[in-house]
């Protein structure tokens, strides 16, 4: 018995010092990106100090296993990283949300043991960075309505179809891709769900990028988003993720992962907001006194901080089941329950997210609508992220059929 309570309670130590070390790495990292960012967000170009500060640190691993040498961390942990590389922009936390939550996490779930040799060491170490490529020009709320399409071709795949504003996009290595097979390509052949999941090199013959400039976002221009066209791309049989026809299932697992980590990142900018609030309202002297002591001002300074401890309620929840989900992946109940928990936490937090960020640029006045402070970046950047990993309105909808019934589903 003794033996048994010391062996837990060393397991116990060791997943506690895993932990800090983890949010440390963290904390070292965006003390560091902080000053390359500010910088590169206002010369309006990619931060290229992300990714080798990234591989410094550690951090492109955060949930792929120990075995091919990530950090393994839990949902609970790896949100915790997620909200504070937040507080620094939405433009370095998506590179991570790309690169990590539906990037890796497919391939640690649904990919071969092959398929996990061949990507999870290097995306660890930061030599394969990865994105999601499942939107495309005509296919957004509805990814069964996408035009991408694949064919048997002997020993492989051969892929076509145009990718569009895809998180990493650009700078990827390889690509997670969802596609039909040719023979049931169109919207005729949404019913079916036979959608599969590949893992596509970009260095592939017929496979193209182009990047969206700065200039052509509101937003986050310091990170990558692009488009991409596959001309009969060709990809080895082994690179098929997961079993074929199961794609769709896979996209939705995942996008789980990716709804968590905006929700995260959405704490992060609201936390950031608060702070700078607080610090600028404490310095600034108007009609002889520090406008903190405003009663109008203290009322947005009461509205961020009821947006931050409403959102980390959630998002807590939601990593919680999400781990539970993890623990048990066989179990339908315990998955869709992680599904919706991370529904309601990803529309709550962004939707906080941006009024947060409004309420501060409005403290800052004048100075807050400026790319000089950080309050207005935040309110450019994180509208962003009412739309993508699920809109505002697909998630109502997903939240509010939950109440009624398969039967009241809006978009079926």
């Amino acid at each position: 018995m003794n033996i048994h309570t010391n062996t837990l309670s060393k397991t116990h130590q060791s997943d506690e010092n895993k932990v800090k070390s983890l949010l440390t790495d963290v904390e070292n990292f965006c003390q560091e990106i902080r000053p390359e960012e500010e910088l590169c967000y206002l010369e309006r170009k990619p931060n290229e100090k992300v990714i080798p500060l990234a591989r410094k640190y550690q951090l492109l691993g955060m949930l792929i296993p120990e075995e091919y040498h990530g950090r393994q961390a839990d949902t609970v942990t790896y949100l915790r990283s997620l909200a504070r590389i937040g507080r620094e922009g939405t433009g370095v936390r998506t590179f991570f949300s790309g690169h990590v939550s539906i990037g890796s996490y497919p391939i640690v779930r649904f990919g071969s043991p092959e398929l996990k040799n061949k990507y999870l060491f290097a995306a660890a170490r930061g030599d394969k960075i990865l994105a999601f490529g499942l939107t495309e020009p005509e296919a957004g709320s509805n990814p069964l309505e996408m035009q991408s399409t694949y064919r048997k071709t002997g020993n492989s795949y051969r892929l076509n179809g145009v990718k569009y504003l895809i998180s990493n996009g650009g700078i990827a290595d390889a690509v997670i891709v969802f596609a039909y097979p040719e023979e049931e390509s169109g919207a005729s052949s949404a019913k079916n769900r036979r959608v599969s999941a590949f893992v596509v090199d970009t260095n592939a013959k017929g496979f193209q990028a182009e990047s969206f400039t700065a200039q052509a976002k509101m937003g986050m221009p310091t990170s990558n988003t692009a488009m991409f066209e596959m001309q009969d791309v060709e990809v080895p049989m082994e690179n098929l993720l997961g079993e074929e026809g199961n794609g769709f299932r896979i996209a939705m697992a995942t996008l789980v992962s990716g709804r968590l980590s905006v929700a995260a990142g959405c704490l992060g900018v609201i936390e950031d907001c608060l702070q700078e609030a607080i610090n600028y309202s404490k310095e600034r002297h108007q009609h002889g006194k520090p406008i903190a002591k405003h009663q109008l001002v203290q009322s947005h300074l009461a509205e961020i901080e009821l947006a931050r401890a409403a959102s980390s309620a959630l998002i807590t929840e939601a990593a919680m089941a999400k781990d539970a989900a993890n623990a048990d992946p066989d179990n339908p109940e315990k998955e869709k329950a992680a599904d919706m928990f991370a529904a309601k936490a990803k529309w709550f937090a962004s939707n906080a997210a941006w009024r947060a960020a409004d309420h501060a640029v409005q403290i800052l006045g004048g100075r807050g609508w400026s790319t000089l402070y950080r309050p207005g970046r935040h309110l450019m950047d994180v509208r962003v992220c009412r739309i993508y990993e699920g809109t505002d309105e697909i998630l109502q909808l997903k939240i509010a059929s939950s109440l009624l019934g398969k039967e009241y589903e809006a978009f079926k």
